[in-house]
């Protein structure tokens, strides 16, 4: 996301596309296999939000234009739109997935080629093949080999809070479906949904406690080391789009919806990364 952003005045189309896609953010938060982190670096908004979580006296400012229409946007999706698109992929989960999986693969050539800003060498490679190998052998091992299911409390919630917020600045990490493996994801929706305090306090704290912990180191890694972190999120978005593929359809019907799903979420991400390459 270019730095010159902030200095520019109101632009309605600019302001729409960032609501937009927060409002996409907003939806596949609350989605098992969707992580945070990803849906922020295919949509170009990863950097600037490590920086306005590390610097937030220099980075809020910087980019104060962006910030507003994107949690505008996560709100309306996550309150208004997320709780039927939790609804539509209970129903048709590999229809929604495949949605996913499309808007994501749509974006990897952009972000393959952002990589390179600097040059690319063989730390870069050995960045990439190392994060996909290593996260994608983590997700298997939680996939296939954990059978774990734990009581809800405090102390829970709050690490509900601090693997969603890891996931927002780690991206590849599926806070959702790591969630859904213990049991404690639809106890915590449906404490969020229920407005409970025992839920939401310690899951915001969570968040926050991670935010602090992570951020400003993650951000200097972007800092002095671009190339090689960013070789590092791609690994993770590779690794973390894998294990959700689906790999059977209940019948042909299926099959084309979930082609047709993919197609439009291909063309949606190539649409919206040719829109922010146009702003470059």
């Amino acid at each position: 996301m270019p730095d010159n952003i902030q200095k520019k005045q109101f632009n309605p189309a600019k302001f729409a596309l960032y609501f937009f896609e927060g409002m996409v953010m907003g939806v596949g938060a609350v989605l098992p296999g969707i992580s945070g982190g990803v849906l922020c670096v295919i949509f170009g908004i990863y950097q600037p939000m490590m920086e306005m979580l590390s610097h937030p006296k220099t980075g809020l400012p910087k980019y104060k234009n962006m910030i507003l229409p994107i949690v505008l946007g996560f709100l309306a999706g996550f309150v208004l739109l997320a709780g039927a698109i939790a609804k539509l992929a209970a129903k048709e989960a590999t229809i929604v997935t495949c949605l996913f999986i499309g808007l994501i693969i749509g974006t990897l050539p952009e972000l393959f080629r952002d990589s390179a800003r600097d040059g690319r060498n063989r730390a870069c490679w050995a960045a990439l093949g190392i994060s996909t190998a290593a996260l994608l052998a983590v997700f298997m091992v939680i996939k296939y080999g954990m059978q774990v299911q734990l009581t809800p409390n405090v102390g829970w919630f709050l690490f509900c809070g601090a693997l969603w917020g890891l996931s927002m600045i780690a991206p590849g990490m599926t806070s959702s479906s790591i969630l859904m493996l213990l049991g404690l994801y639809y106890p915590m929706t449906a404490g969020i949904a229920a407005m409970e305090p025992g839920v939401i306090i310690p899951f915001l704290l969570g968040i926050v406690a991670t935010v602090i912990l992570l951020a400003r180191g993650i951000n200097a890694l972007l800092t002095k080391n671009y190339g090689v972190a960013c070789h590092c999120i791609i690994g993770f978005v590779i690794a973390s789009t894998i294990p959700i593929i689906p790999t059977s359809f209940r019948d042909i019907r299926e099959l084309i919806f979930s082609i047709a799903a993919a197609a439009i979420g291909f063309a949606a991400a190539y649409l919206l990364s040719k829109l922010d390459k146009d702003d470059k």
